[in-house]
């Protein structure tokens, strides 16, 4: 009994992660327009989205090396964002993570590995962990200090509600530290 729950828990939870991170990514590439910073969250969103389909047991070999090359350009992109203002330190982190993530994926020993002793770097990996999990709870902190305030008109930029835009970034940061945990 116990093992048919397990064995149904991990693709309904995978295929939730790629829900969420499907849909932050179609939001990000909605409000996309003349924003880099929303561009660079899409792809993301979509590239976490396609790393969390659960395939089976199929042959899974073009999977790294293609989303390999996707988030090094993301991350190219990011450095190249970068000299406008360190505020897209995080995505260039968001990028570089991904790369580690589909390196580790193309060698074996990433997602669906459970306890595999060549994870990867662990210090790496509890680096990004810790700071995936300080987004995380900064920007859940964020999003309720902003949801706590009392206007009469709407918070709403060119890009969209800033809640909105919070909780998606919020959302995709989840996601990444799910991912990261199941490495």
């Amino acid at each position: 009994m116990h093992g048919s729950a397990t064995s149904l828990a991990t693709p309904v939870s995978s295929w939730l992660l790629v829900l969420l991170c499907a849909v932050s990514g179609a939001y990000c590439l909605r409000r996309a327009r003349g924003s880099g910073g929303a561009a660079g969250e899409a792809v993301m969103g979509f590239g976490m989205a396609l790393m969390a389909v659960p395939l089976g047991g199929g042959d899974d070999g073009w999977r790294a090396p293609v989303l390999g090359v996707v988030f090094c350009g993301a991350a190219l992109h990011a450095l190249w964002l970068l000299r406008g203002g360190s505020h897209h330190a995080h995505h260039l982190v968001g990028s570089l993570t991904m790369v580690y993530m589909a390196l580790m994926a193309g060698s074996g020993s990433g997602h669906g590995q459970e306890h595999s002793p060549a994870a990867g770097p662990p210090l790496l990996t509890g680096a990004l962990l810790l700071y995936y999990a300080g987004y995380v709870m900064l920007g859940g902190t964020r999003l309720i200090t902003a949801g706590g305030t009392v206007s009469r008109r709407p918070a709403a930029g060119r890009d969209g509600p800033a809640e909105l835009i919070r909780a998606c970034r919020l959302a995709m940061g989840m996601g990444m530290l799910a991912m990261l945990l199941t490495m």
